[in-house]
């Protein structure tokens, strides 16, 4: 199976970090983001058996484009403190630099670096609230990951906590330094930070496994249905694929498994089984369809996976910029 363009990326990234010198390839780790460090270093943990000519490639490569790019956004923090206090003089420039940097800064940014059970282990004894405001941080794979790690009890109790929160009070902030134990810059901040809401709680669920994001969905509809549509509305769902025009179609099919498509189809809507054989050829499409009158029964909880797998993958080239998602997908992302 032909490797997607985000996995060769990450590929020919890991075989670059590889060539470098421990120093040279720490100092351009520090430029990433917690995720972006793990699956690198997974990639490079994956690296054996490199040729010369592939390394030579890889490096002609990077040459070329660097040459079109520039240092803007390189080390942006120090940049931006020498220019304010530049302008504005030592003490007037710090009284409102923190402010300036209080993304870079935070201490919640910590856990972003840490393992989901860890953020589980730290946060399952405090207040639900303060819970739902940590997980409104994370990014939503990762905070659907911490979800899984806690009493499924408090799932529902979290879901609906992080849809309706929309800010965070100074003092809210106070609290959540004293878990973490780390001063945080953002605790000066006098405005309320927008955090949470309908979009995160279902970017959040997106990331849940089927058969837990099904209970969740179904405990919330019974508790409060209005809730529950506004956030399924805003769900990426596998009926979203017709929001995807068929040039995205032909490039997201290009990236999924036929075991994986066969499993997915079994439980979809007739007019995404259309949209899916329109984007193939005549005999590709036959064949997939020969394929799904041949496949026996298959268990829901085999479809959803199936389908959540394809919709990961439709994400994860939405956000290289390789497909557009549609309307109401793009206004959840």
């Amino acid at each position: 199976m032909k490797k997607g363009p985000e996995a060769e990326a990450l590929e020919r990234a890991a075989i670059f970090m590889m060539s470098l010198n421990s120093d040279d390839a720490a100092k351009l780790l520090k430029y990433l983001g917690p995720k972006e460090v793990q699956k690198l270093g997974m990639a490079m943990v994956n690296v054996d058996k490199v040729d010369n000519k592939t390394v030579h490639q890889i490096y002609n490569d990077f040459i070329l484009e660097t040459e079109s790019q520039t240092s803007i956004g390189l080390n942006k923090d120090e940049q931006i403190r020498k220019v304010m206090i530049g302008a504005l003089g030592e003490d007037r420039a710090n009284s409102i630099i923190d402010k300036i940097l209080v993304g870079n800064n935070s201490g919640i940014d910590a856990l972003k670096w840490m393992d989901s059970k860890s953020i589980a282990d730290i946060i399952h004894l405090e207040h639900p609230q303060i819970q739902a405001i940590i997980l409104s941080y994370l990014e939503p794979e990762q905070a659907a990951e911490v979800v899984m790690c806690l009493d499924e009890k408090v799932r529902l109790d979290l879901i609906m906590r992080i849809s309706m929160q929309e800010s965070i009070q100074p003092a809210a902030l106070d609290e959540l330094n004293r878990i973490m134990d780390k001063q945080m810059s953002a605790s000066k901040v006098t405005h309320p930070k927008l955090v949470g809401g309908l979009k995160c709680a279902a970017n959040i669920l997106n990331y849940i496994e089927p058969a837990i994001e099904t209970d969740l969905m179904e405990a919330l509809r019974e508790k409060d249905e209005q809730l529950a549509t506004q956030i399924q509305d805003l769900m990426f769902v596998f009926n979203n694929l017709l929001n995807i025009d068929d040039r995205g179609i032909q490039t997201l099919l290009r990236e999924i498994k036929t075991d994986t498509l066969v499993v997915a189809l079994k439980g979809a809507e007739p007019d995404v089984k259309a949209k899916i054989f329109k984007n193939m050829s005549k005999r590709a499409s036959a064949l997939l369809q020969d394929d799904l009158e041949a496949k026996g029964p298959v268990r829901i909880s085999e479809v959803e996976k199936a389908q959540k797998e394809i919709l990961t993958i439709a994400k994860g080239l939405a956000d290289a910029g390789k497909i557009t998602l549609g309307v109401r997908s793009e206004e959840m992302i």
